[in-house]
């Protein structure tokens, strides 16, 4: 299960909002709220956020491989 409040933390500090960020890494709003909620996200899902949020592998690794 990812690590939620780290990755709420990337989005508030990238500047963009959750939707901006939905529509950059392709995923719909309300999926991305939906796995945020859960904390289970696809591999397709982690690898497009990680690009859009610029995240480092190891910040990649902190969020969504706690």
């Amino acid at each position: 299960m990812a690590n939620v409040e780290l990755l709420k933390e990337k989005i508030s500090n990238s500047g963009m909002t959750v939707t901006a960020i939905a529509d950059k890494s392709g995923i719909l709003r309300e999926t991305l709220y939906n796995r945020m909620k859960s904390g289970n996200f696809y591999a397709s899902e982690i690898t497009a956020l990680t690009k859009v949020l610029h995240l480092t592998r190891k910040e990649r690794d902190e969020i969504f491989l706690p």
